[in-house]
């Protein structure tokens, strides 16, 4: 068995980091064998050399290793090009064609951008897995076929089955042994070696010397995200090698090669389980809340009214009820107190509807009055969101109303109305 080093060396593998010696490690440890294997990493991290390692170290070596990027297939077309077709199967099926899989027969074939594969393909390829067995386009001949499918994907495979684009038994089956590579931000030891590298080989490419980086311009070549990985560095030194006139390069003249990141980047926050969200994690439950709040408010100035409607005496009213004026109108109640008494009886006066006049001829007078039913949907909203309040305040009414935008007063009249 080859050691790491030695794979590295025939691969034109550069790298020391750990997480990288452990994905090659574990590619020669699998070659051997006919497992399943999945490689997992973002774009650009160099997925496709460990399959190539798996094959060259694999009993299939000397027959064919065919790669496929499943993403640049047509999803119209994918399964012909897999699995074959025969004359007629489709328009334009003038004659006969074999697939991929029975090309690659005996061999290893590297699927590349799994994830992209359509459910009816996924189908397919699942069967071939489990038995050797598939079918071409617009045959009813099952045929059989031994290879070795090594896959990769630079999605999450566990969103993806979430949000049913990809079937939970056909990754189970592809991921019997599973290798991550890391992504290039994680490797800081080894990005200034890639660039060394990719400097010298642009260098002999373009018969040029050789470009330098000074110590400022290595530390801010550490310090980059490289979204795009290895295959973004080698565009970088590429660009540098070509353009520059000046074989050491500064600090200054690396940053304008760099991408260019905005400061004000949205704050990254972990998924967390549904039982760990809030209260108010997503739109609807917003809209609950300023529904709820709205009606709350609605209540409270109701109630407001009618003591002033029932006793009048305005004075005495606002003692009382300093705390619900103060949250209804805030900055506004000092206007509120300015009005006259007879003002605010005048504006909170509300006229029974026997006095109304109506407008003659009014062409709206035979029409009913409908009183507006609430939504049994909200109901259930507003005692939910009470309970949860509640139960986070340990039955505390005070810390409670607080939180639920409402007074003290209000809520110990729902918790009555709702016998909670």
């Amino acid at each position: 068995m080859e050691s790491t080093q030695a794979i590295k060396q025939r691969f034109e593998i550069i790298g020391n980091d750990p997480g990288l010696n452990r994905a090659i490690e574990k590619s020669i440890r699998v070659a051997p064998t006919d497992i399943s294997v999945l490689v997992t990493g973002e774009s650009g991290v160099g997925k496709e050399s460990l399959p190539k390692i798996i094959h060259a170290l694999s009993h299939r070596k000397h027959a064919k290793y065919i790669a496929v990027n499943c993403g640049a297939i047509p999803e119209g077309t994918i399964d012909s090009e897999l699995f074959g077709h025969e004359k007629g199967a489709f328009t334009g099926a003038t004659q006969s064609r074999d697939g991929y899989f029975q090309e690659a027969d005996g061999g290893t074939i590297f699927l590349d951008e799994v994830g992209e594969l359509p459910l009816t393909t996924q189908v397919r390829l699942l069967r071939v897995l489990e038995n050797g067995e598939y079918i071409k386009v617009g045959s009813s001949q099952v045929q059989k076929t031994n290879v070795r499918i090594v896959a990769a994907t630079n999605v999450n495979m566990f969103d993806a089955i979430k949000k049913d684009k990809f079937r939970e038994d056909l990754y189970y089956r592809l991921s019997t042994i599973e290798i991550n590579l890391p992504p290039l931000r994680d490797r800081d030891g080894d990005i200034h070696l890639l660039f060394r590298k990719f400097a010298s080989d642009f260098a002999m490419k373009y018969k040029m010397p050789t470009v330098r980086l000074d110590d400022e311009a290595v530390k801010q070549l550490n310090n980059c995200r490289w979204p795009g990985n290895i295959r973004q560095l080698k565009n970088v030194a590429e660009q540098i090698s070509v353009l520059e006139t000046k074989r050491e390069i500064s600090a200054q003249t690396l940053l304008n090669y760099l991408p260019k990141y905005s400061s004000n980047l949205p704050s990254v926050v972990n998924e967390k389980s549904s039982s760990d969200k809030g209260d108010f994690s997503n739109e609807r439950e917003i809209l609950y809340k300023v529904l709820f709040d709205m009606k709350s408010d609605l209540n409270d100035l109701k109630e407001l009214t009618l003591e002033l409607m029932n006793k009048g005496n305005l004075e005495h009213v606002k003692e009382e009820n300093e705390g619900l004026i103060n949250k209804i109108y805030g900055d506004d109640e000092r206007e509120f107190s300015k009005t006259s008494t007879q003002d605010k009886l005048e504006i909170l006066q509300i006229p029974e509807r026997s006095k109304i006049e109506k407008p003659k001829n009014d062409p709206y007078d035979f029409a009913e009055e409908v009183e507006e039913e609430e939504t049994l949907s909200l109901h259930e909203k507003e005692v939910e969101l009470i309970k949860k309040s509640l139960e986070r305040n340990q039955g505390k009414r005070k810390p409670a109303a607080d939180e639920l935008g409402i007074s003290e007063r209000t809520l110990y009249r729902k918790i009555k109305q709702y016998n909670l």
